[in-house]
């Protein structure tokens, strides 16, 4: 990979750190990425039926099992998707996840080979915080911010958005404020050889009333061969995507069914990341205190909601408990 192609890459965002900071270190090794296209595998197995009710129930049953999640994760990123025909994966870096409701998130990632700390980011779900010390790097913002930066487009990106797909929200309908009903779809997969096969799945479309009325808030796609989510995309409140999150490889944690692969793409950016479970603890008593994040002396401070200001606001004391 040449020296323009990776000052591109450097121009997109500051949020891009686990992109950027890898090529920076790795960039003599000559193995940095390879090419696939982008595809989903077809199952042989039987398909099964359920109704719109019990595929709300099996959301609203994961979501009250799952109260706080600790995780060890490699993290792969990838650039590129549909529009060019085909996702560039670069080298996984070790990762460390904590989220507890209502909506902390803590994500760390470190350095290949020296393990020396990449980025660390904190969230509150209204407030985060992203330190980036190979940069001296220091960015902070509330979730709901616009950053409609062309220089750094990744800066719209906010942690809330991987809480939500870590953490499936519950959903209920019964509210005056939420609505879900099933559609009886079709995904398009491919068997071992790259035909492409349609099978059929659910999706749990869930409609959310805002103050400008009703949108689009997310949709849920339901595998039919074991009804548990695949695929969860998120809107927000003008009904544009602003996640497409898919689920692999579910395994029992603790009696929990939680997926082993997560992959979080922000289809705009045509940008993502994968997160590849090594280890997996639910419902782990969690600590205010792993949720802090200390900004570094000497760092450079950027405020996405006072760019003009460097002052370090602290997070909301609505901690988790």
């Amino acid at each position: 990979m040449g020296l323009r192609h990776l000052n591109i890459l450097m121009r997109r965002s500051s949020f891009t750190w686990v992109l950027l900071l890898i090529l920076a270190e790795l960039a003599t090794t000559g193995c940095l990425f390879r090419t696939r296209p982008v595809e989903d595998q077809y199952s042989k197995a039987p398909l099964k039926q359920a109704s719109q009710q019990q595929l709300i129930d099996i959301v609203n049953q994961q979501a009250e099992a799952v109260q706080s999640l600790k995780a060890t994760v490699d993290i792969d990123t990838s650039a590129g998707g549909v529009k060019k025909g085909q996702v560039t994966d670069y080298k996984e870096i070790r990762g460390y996840v904590l989220a507890q409701k209502p909506a902390w998130l803590h994500m760390q990632g470190l350095m290949p080979i020296v393990r020396t700390v990449a980025f660390d980011m904190v969230s509150d779900g209204q407030d985060f915080k992203l330190s980036i010390p190979p940069q001296n790097r220091f960015v902070e913002g509330r979730n709901k911010t616009p950053a409609f930066n062309s220089q750094r487009p990744m800066e719209n990106i906010r942690p809330q958005n991987i809480y939500d797909a870590l953490l499936i929200p519950a959903i209920n309908p019964d509210s005056n404020l939420e609505i879900a009903v099933v559609e009886n779809g079709y995904e398009t997969l491919h068997d071992a050889k790259g035909h492409r096969i349609l099978q059929e799945d659910y999706e749990l479309i869930v409609v959310r009333k805002y103050d400008n009325g009703w949108r689009l808030s997310r949709k849920i796609v339901f595998g039919r061969t074991d009804l548990k989510p695949h695929r969860q995309y998120i809107y927000n409140e003008e009904a544009k995507m602003n996640t497409d999150t898919r689920y692999a490889e579910y395994k029992d944690v603790n009696g929990v069914s939680y997926p082993s692969r997560i992959e979080i793409a922000w289809p705009q950016e045509e940008y993502d990341i994968t997160l590849n479970m090594t280890k997996v603890e639910i419902n782990t008593p969690l600590t205010d205190e792993q949720f802090t994040l200390e900004q570094p002396p000497g760092a450079e401070v950027v405020h996405l909601d006072q760019p003009q200001s460097s002052s370090i606001a602290p997070l909301s004391e609505n901690r988790p408990r």
